[in-house]
């Protein structure tokens, strides 16, 4: 019987973190230990060395049920450069607690290339998120005492848009009536709460180059709007401090090592969908400076995780990748030709040939619409036939991209040698890195640019309260921002139904929020929701811990 991905992390051989860190080039003064096996980074004394490390960004096709396996691909990478003689960093997202109980079960790689203390990763870790959601109620509290207190910046109850956060699915708790009770206890307002992960808090934390430009970002959010609809902000109600206090441990970066014992960030983790879903700058940036490649990867499919990446992360740090691996499996482009997941173990070369439409037009977006060097990277499972591998690899061909087979889920860096190898060759190549839109366009503009080449629809409908909030936000000076689309993760459309290179469609934009202090405005589609519910069957059930303290059930 194969072991599972917990199993494996567990019967590894860790170093001590001192030693990883070594390693890296860090001195030991620049350690904060959180245990044996873990350590926060101090940046500060950092801050004035320069960038030396060319920047690789691993994303993928739409994910499916089956599971492309890009972080694992991420980390076995990272370990196959090191293995290979370049000194590598791997700089990831932390796992939420909600999708961990929900439905992954587990985040940090899995079989041969994982990240560890595995456990630890995808628990607590070191409080990151809990700072970030004591942070985030801190500023919901003193907003509402505020109003309780004499309200004297005139804020309307009914415009309060900042919620309470915590990390973990519960849909109980998306909408609620609060302040209920005596004259004391509030004044009543419908309220709700996001996962932490969906928090403004969350974003601008990951996107801050250090503590003061947090703390600054944390100043700028709008929490709410006065009854003649002015914003106000966490700095109105003198908030942004406090929060920093909060953050200020938290935004070192993690240091924790692969199962080869590479050194490997773990550090901040916002949603793909509703925010920017990539780790922080803080870490990308460090890495950078210690080392000669950086292997990071971003949230979802292509379309969401690597268009956010460049157009809203890569704008913040002032720097692009050098080159893309697009992860694949055979299984997830048969799904996406229509079979079900029930019989994805079966050779089916239509079905595959119908799903080959995302994988191409995910490299095409890379390659054509960023101007980057691109490759792809197939997770092989043992179900795939040579015959399917085949099929993919002449698909790319006829686009002019490398496809290697990654097997380091079975192998560990062994399995991504190939890989690592092309990736070093198109880091030796010249790029033309260019963003979708221009930062001068209008929300707009801006909107349309992104539906129409990279999701490939038709344009943008602006519905409901959407269109007015445009003209809002422009007016109120949002204009200039960068764009997060919130959309499905499963289709290029908003419609999650819509599998492969849809055609013939528009998007839907809802809702439009400005998450100032991130340093975007959001904009909603479909029914994309802040706070996820747990599945029919959490994978919490499964989750246990044995008399000697192991956990099982991770995976």
């Amino acid at each position: 019987m194969a072991k599972t991905d917990i199993e494996i992390a567990q019967e590894a051989q860790l170093l001590p973190i001192g030693q990883v860190a070594a390693k890296a080039g860090f001195a030991e003064e620049q350690l904060e230990y959180y245990g044996k096996t873990k350590a926060k980074v101090d940046i500060h004394s950092l801050r004035n060395l320069p960038y030396r490390a060319k920047l690789v960004l691993v994303t993928a096709i739409n994910p499916t049920p089956a599971g492309e396996g890009k972080t694992t691909t991420c980390v076995g990478l990272a370990d196959a450069m090191n293995r290979t003689g370049r000194r590598t960093m791997l700089c990831l997202r932390e796992p939420s607690l909600g999708p961990v109980f929900g439905i992954k079960g587990g985040a940090a790689g899995g079989g041969y290339a994982q990240v560890v203390p595995m456990e630890d990763i995808n628990l607590h870790f070191t409080g990151d998120f809990h700072a970030v959601g004591a942070a985030n109620n801190l500023c919901a509290a003193m907003l509402d005492n505020h109003i309780q207190q004499g309200n004297r910046l005139n804020i309307d109850p009914r415009r309060v848009v900042w919620k309470r956060c915590l990390d973990m699915n519960d849909r109980q708790l998306r909408n609620v009536i609060d302040g209920l009770g005596g004259v004391m206890d509030g004044v009543p307002r419908p309220d709700g709460f996001d996962i932490t992960v969906a928090s403004e808090v969350m974003a601008a934390f990951c996107l801050a180059i250090d503590l003061v430009d947090l703390k600054e970002r944390l100043g700028r959010m709008v929490v709410a709007y006065t009854y003649d609809r002015k914003p106000v902000t966490v700095a109105d109600i003198r908030a942004q401090g406090a929060m920093a206090a909060l953050l200020k441990d938290a935004i070192k970066p993690n240091l924790v090592q692969t199962l080869e014992n590479n050194p490997a960030f773990v550090h901040g983790g916002p949603f793909a969908n509703i925010a920017h879903g990539c780790n922080s700058v803080v870490a990308t940036t460090t890495a950078l400076k210690m080392s000669d490649y950086v292997i990071t990867e971003a949230g979802f499919g292509a379309d969401l995780g690597a268009e956010k990446f460049l157009d809203i992360k890569c704008r913040a740090m002032g720097i692009v990748p050098n080159a893309v691996v697009v992860v694949a499996t055979v299984r997830a482009l048969k799904y996406n030709g229509g079979v079900a997941r029930a019989d994805l173990a079966a050779e089916n070369l239509a079905a595959l040939e119908a799903g080959l439409p995302n994988l191409e037009q995910h490299v095409r977006n890379v390659r054509d619409v960023y101007g980057l060097p691109c490759a792809v990277a197939v997770n092989v499972f043992p179900s795939d036939t040579e015959a399917e591998l085949n099929m993919v690899e002449h698909a790319c061909g006829r686009l002019g991209v490398r496809v290697t087979r990654s097997e380091v889920w079975e192998k560990g860096s062994a399995g991504g040698i190939e890989l690592a190898e092309e990736v070093v060759r198109l880091c030796d190549q010249k790029s033309d890195c260019h963003f979708v839109y221009d930062i001068d366009a209008s929300l707009e503009e801006k909107l349309n640019a992104i539906a129409t080449k990279v999701y490939h629809a038709d344009g943008v409908n602006l519905v409901g309260p959407a269109q007015n909030q445009l003209t809002q936000l422009e007016e109120l000076g949002f204009g200039k921002l960068p764009i997060c689309v919130a959309k499905t993760q499963y289709s290029f459309s908003d419609d999650q139904k819509k599998l492969g290179a849809p055609r013939g469609f528009r998007i839907s934009v809802r809702n439009l929020q400005v998450a100032a202090g991130a340093g975007f405005v959001v904009a909603l589609t479909g029914n994309i929701m802040t706070m996820p519910g747990l599945p029919k069957v959490p994978a919490a059930e499964s989750i246990d811990v044995l008399e000697d303290g192991r956990i099982v059930g991770l995976y």
